[in-house]
């Protein structure tokens, strides 16, 4: 598959994973659409790009998942077609389920899965006409391995597995495609936006993520596998992709190895 004059839709785009997804596709020829709340940081990267020209930006916010429908139209309309989209946006956690108000659990959700899920529900029209189309979302190793101080976290990405892994099953026919990426540690700002138990943002970083991948190296392997339209891959470091493994073979000791990971 050659990504050139490909329209990727990106959402999360202002830093991060996002960023250098942009970044990359654009090296690569494709037209992009880039989407966040954040239109300044949105320009930033735009700007940034090897080819801006070839940059669109639709802001939108994941969380008022009830009126995405404005945002699908203007990222259609920008290029006249989606051939990808690419769903990199969200939040993350860092408090006990004890300590966490409902109100974060429930914001944590609409971000994460109901956002997600209401974008990609309101293109898939548009990927049945054009009998075409490819939906990437960029899950987490905790989508498979739960640990501690992320229960919603990891509940909303569960879900999303649940939830693409049932919608591969009824868009194939329409030559449709589904990949699950699930990153482990990377080297971004998600701990530092990561809501605490009254939903405040945690504002500092992990030692993990710091040491994790960088988010060009990750954005490249990302990309191989969309190339291959896997239907799902793990990118991450060894112990967290052996996690995945003693997830399914061996449940009970990876229960209690969990049971040591910091926060």
């Amino acid at each position: 598959m050659s990504f050139k004059n490909k329209v990727v839709w990106i959402t999360g785009a202002s830093s991060g994973i996002g960023k250098a997804l942009a970044l990359e596709f654009s090296k690569l020829g494709a037209k992009i659409v880039i989407s966040s709340r954040k239109k300044e940081s949105l320009e930033a990267v735009k700007n940034a790009c090897a080819t801006p020209e070839n940059v669109k930006i639709v802001t939108l916010d994941l969380e008022d998942y009830t009126n995405l429908g404005t945002a699908v139209t203007s990222a259609i309309s920008q290029f006249g077609k989606i051939d990808i989209l690419l769903n990199n946006g969200g939040i993350s956690q860092r408090a006990l389920a004890i300590d966490t108000d409902i109100s974060v659990d429930k914001r944590i959700m609409d971000i994460n899965y109901m956002g997600t899920m209401a974008l990609t529900k309101g293109l898939l029209p548009h990927f049945i006409s054009n009998n075409l189309g490819h939906f990437v979302s960029i899950t987490s190793i905790t989508g498979k391995v739960a640990t501690p101080q992320r229960t919603s976290y990891s509940a909303s990405k569960h879900a999303l597995h649940g939830f693409f892994d049932s919608l591969r099953s009824e868009v194939f026919k329409y030559n449709i495609a589904v990949t699950l990426v699930l990153p482990g540690y990377v080297n971004t700002n998600l701990s530092f936006n990561a809501l605490v138990g009254d939903g405040s943002k945690q504002n500092s970083g992990d030692a993990d993520l710091a040491k994790g991948l960088a988010t060009d190296v990750f954005a490249k392997k990302l990309i191989r596998a969309v190339k291959k339209q896997k239907n799902e891959v793990v990118i991450a470091g060894v112990k967290e992709t052996l996690s995945v493994y003693l997830k399914r073979f061996f449940p009970r000791l990876l229960a209690r190895l969990v049971r040591n990971v910091n926060s």
